[in-house]
């Protein structure tokens, strides 16, 4: 018999496998990782690098392209 995959694992292993980097501008409390996932409706991941096991941002290729146009717009600017 054929055993289906849990989803939520598979996405788990992609994750742990992933090539994470931090961006050159990051500040020591205020970094973030981003990693490319080959395959998949998910594009990019994007974590916070003080808590690399906790929530991870998923995006295609759109909403990658978005979130970085926002932020460099300043529309996720606290201040």
């Amino acid at each position: 018999m054929n055993e289906i995959p849990d989803m939520s694992s598979v996405l788990a292993r992609r994750l742990a496998d992933a090539p994470w980097r931090t961006s050159t501008r990051s500040q020591t409390s205020n970094c973030v990782e981003v990693a490319p996932l080959p395959g998949g409706p998910a594009a990019v991941a994007l974590r916070d690098s003080k808590d690399r096991g906790g929530p991870v941002l998923l995006f295609d290729r759109a909403g990658w392209a978005g979130f970085i146009a926002g932020t460099k717009n300043g529309q996720f600017d606290l201040s």
